[in-house]
């Protein structure tokens, strides 16, 4: 913090010495301030170099950050939602990263032989007879900073939405599905599910108790790519099939999964483990 802090405060105090041409001169004084906005109130028709730069900038600002937001969306949930091999989503990624070998000057002037008066694509364009003289506007322009400035981060806007969708849990995706869910009610749908049970959803696992084959539910629980909770004791098996399969809803067998959390089955294990000791095992 120290390392950003100092030199930003000498450069706020520079930013107030007075000048020559050949040196700084210690002092106190707003001429390198006013100077920036000079012109700027004598001519309110025309704006001064200093608004025009600044406009420039947030109108460049503002459009590569939503061009590079649209493709780093698209590409990012292409890799992660429609690429189902690990090994394919990595060589994806390495070919995105590819432009990144190289440094920032040779990508910027790469683009000069391409946009350029007799460039590849001008040239392309006149010998198929789409134009008749090369388009000026490719290069040196408001369309070649825009092209270069998105070129430049679009990896950069990849990346982390690209880890944010490998995070999410495709088992709760395909919940709200279940449920009737667009892509754009996913959200909400799975909001009003852990609020109507009360349990976070992070804490599901896959109840192994219904299931007399451990490989079968060790498979459910791959499919669904969450934790089991398979416990050994018979009698506890018996006490969840009696506590956790009546409340389940209507239809579902007992060799089906169940996903509640971990404290519930304990609590509801330990009732009615109680509740049969008390009954003499009835």
């Amino acid at each position: 913090m120290l390392f950003f802090l100092i030199p930003l405060a000498l450069i706020v105090m520079v930013s107030f010495w007075d000048f020559n041409e050949y040196e700084l001169l210690p002092g106190f004084t707003f001429k390198n301030y006013l100077s920036i906005f000079e012109g700027c109130s004598s001519n309110a028709a025309d704006w001064c170099v200093t608004f025009k730069t600044y406009f420039s900038t947030f109108k460049f600002c503002l459009l590569v950050w939503i061009i590079t937001l649209v493709i780093g969306f698209a590409v990012s949930y292409f890799m992660a939602f429609h690429v189902r091999s690990s090994t394919m989503q990595t060589l994806l990624f390495v070919v995105c990263t590819i432009p990144f070998w190289t440094s920032n000057v040779i990508r910027m002037i790469s683009w000069v032989p391409l946009l350029g008066r007799n460039g590849l694509v001008n040239q392309s364009l006149q010998r198929a007879g789409l134009i008749e003289e090369p388009l000026e506007w490719l290069l040196f322009s408001d369309f070649s900073v825009v092209l270069a400035f998105v070129h430049l981060y679009t990896m950069f806007m990849i990346v982390p939405i690209f880890n944010s969708m490998m995070r999410i849990d495709r088992s709760l995706l395909e919940a709200a599905s279940d449920c009737g869910a667009t892509a754009w009610q996913t959200l909400d749908v799975l909001k009003a599910m852990e609020q109507d049970s009360g349990i976070p959803l992070a804490l599901l696992n896959v109840d192994g108790g219904m299931v007399v084959n451990n490989l079968l539910m060790q498979f459910q629980a791959d499919v669904l790519q969450v934790s089991d909770s398979h416990v050994e004791s018979a009698t506890v098996t018996l006490g969840l099939r009696g506590t956790v399969a009546s409340e389940i809803v209507a239809g579902l067998s007992a060799g089906d999964v169940v996903l509640v959390a971990d404290a519930e089955i304990g609590t509801r294990v330990q009732v009615d483990l109680q509740d049969r000791l008390a009954t003499g095992g009835e």
